[in-house]
């Protein structure tokens, strides 16, 4: 019954943030930001059975970037502790790796687009003068794409979806933020955010299910 409960609830919860609460008083605003995140997180620990590696890292990534959603008013704080979570997908996702030339060759155009506006954003950050972001946003930038690579190298389906969108909402905060104002920034972060974790969450029960030609790939389930 829970089960079947929390979909609804993250998805009532996640637009019931974005679109009727006010921005003040900011404590009711961070409790409900961090609402969603939790119930992904108890979404995620009820689909678990036999908890292994893969699983409890999710779970932990998961924790983590529940802190950085209560934690991000203090920007360099709630970043680091979102990166932290990045670090747990990572490890949860390369220990699921399963190799493919089409897959290992996304790794080009995901390093051109970070560079791309990794440059951007050091760019912007110099001519305003906060170069005490510049090495964080940097590592962050990195740290996120790495991410998004890993989770394309594992075939699985719903971790591939839930790392795209977590790059996608992630690089519209960060030129809303930090370059020029985005049309609608607030809805697009918060509604490719909170979709790419519950996609992530799901990972924990699917199956790779991209394959390509035999002899370039390499099966595994999650363990």
């Amino acid at each position: 019954m829970l089960m079947k409960c929390l979909p609804g609830a993250i998805l009532i919860t996640g637009l019931s943030y974005i679109f009727l609460i006010p921005e003040e008083p900011l404590i009711i605003k961070i409790l409900f930001k961090v609402l969603p995140m939790l119930l992904i997180l108890l979404y995620a620990r009820t689909n678990v059975g036999r908890r292994g590696r893969y699983q409890s890292l999710i779970l932990l990534g998961l924790f983590f970037c529940m802190l950085g959603d209560g934690l991000l008013i203090w920007f360099v704080i709630g970043l680091s502790a979102f990166l932290i979570g990045h670090l747990f997908y990572i490890s949860a996702f390369f220990g699921q790796w399963n190799f493919s030339w089409l897959r290992f060759a996304t790794i080009v155009p995901i390093s051109i687009y970070s560079t791309w506006i990794s440059r951007e954003i050091v760019h912007s950050l110099i001519e305003k003068g906060e170069h005490n972001l510049i090495i964080p946003v940097i590592c962050y930038v990195t740290v996120i794409s790495l991410m998004g690579w890993a989770a394309f190298m594992t075939g699985n389906a719903a971790a591939i979806i839930g790392g795209v969108l977590f790059m996608i909402s992630d690089s519209i905060l960060s030129w809303n933020k930090f370059i020029d104002d985005v049309a609608f920034s607030g809805p697009l972060i918060m509604l490719t955010y909170y979709t790419a974790q519950f996609c992530i969450a799901n990972s924990i029960l699917r199956k790779p299910t991209f394959h390509v030609s035999k002899g370039l790939k390499s099966e595994r389930p999650i363990q």
